[in-house]
């Protein structure tokens, strides 16, 4: 980990792998660039480069300013720019993330693969819970009590639990709080639609009925990944490495 927060690039066999187009990826709510491990064994790394980056205050240091969607997307555009990449995969909430970053002056990202991202305001059932909360630790230790009784049903929870509880409680509050705001006043997936060229990666089964409703309405591509949980890079690894490949052809 570098101190900008970003992983190693995953899947570099070599030298020759700064040659591959690279790939941002970009974790949700309170998850880190682990999220996405498991990628580097799948075939996507073999024609790009898996650039997988630590959000501050989830796996970097959490910023001095107030953490909101704005201040995490000059981050991501800022690494976007860095790593001249063209192409990121954002995951739940860092969809609004990477949409907003899309449209930083000078950011390179074209394409834009939202991994079951927030495209209506049902989507921020994790990070919009935030809001009822009068505190960062009021807000933590419910939010990892909800999580511990998941688990109890759902192993890929107990690894997502993990790494929320090592989140900035701060930075985990003040981004809930703000994606409820940002989901009451616009609508996310309007955003999205118009930050670039964007693909919906999702198993409808996940989705809330708003989103499947927009979802309808929409032109938008989309790719269905079935079976797979929230978190597909952890459970269907090369499912989802063969869908953003198609995603990209």
């Amino acid at each position: 980990m570098d101190q900008r927060g970003a992983a190693p690039a995953l899947g570099e066999r070599g030298r020759e792998a700064t040659a591959r187009p690279t790939i941002l990826f970009v974790a949700g709510f309170g998850d880190n660039a682990s999220m996405f491990a498991a990628m580097h064994e799948t075939a996507l790394a073999d024609t790009h480069r898996l650039r997988a980056i630590d959000l501050p205050g989830f796996g970097a240091p959490a910023q001095p300013e107030e953490t909101t969607l704005s201040s995490l997307a000059a981050f991501v555009a800022e690494d976007a720019r860095r790593s001249g990449a063209k192409v990121i995969v954002a995951h739940s909430v860092a969809s609004i993330i990477a949409s907003l970053a899309a449209k930083e002056a000078d950011c390179p990202l074209e394409i834009i693969l939202s991994l079951e991202g927030n495209l209506t305001a049902e989507d921020a059932y994790f990070s919009g819970t935030a809001a009822d909360y009068d505190d960062p630790d009021s807000f933590r230790t419910a939010f990892l009590a909800r999580l511990d009784e998941m688990a109890e049903t759902a192993l890929v929870i107990g690894r997502y639990r993990e790494k929320v509880a090592k989140a900035d409680p701060l930075a985990l509050w003040q981004l809930g709080g703000d994606a409820r705001r940002f989901s009451d006043a616009r609508v996310p997936g309007d955003l999205l639609a118009s930050a670039g060229r964007a693909t919906y990666l999702y198993n409808p089964a996940n989705c809330p009925a708003s989103t499947l409703e927009w979802l309808e309405r929409s032109t938008m591509d989309r790719i269905v990944l079935p079976d797979a949980s929230h978190w597909a890079s952890v459970d269907q690894p090369d499912l989802l490495a063969e869908k953003i490949l198609e995603a990209l052809g």
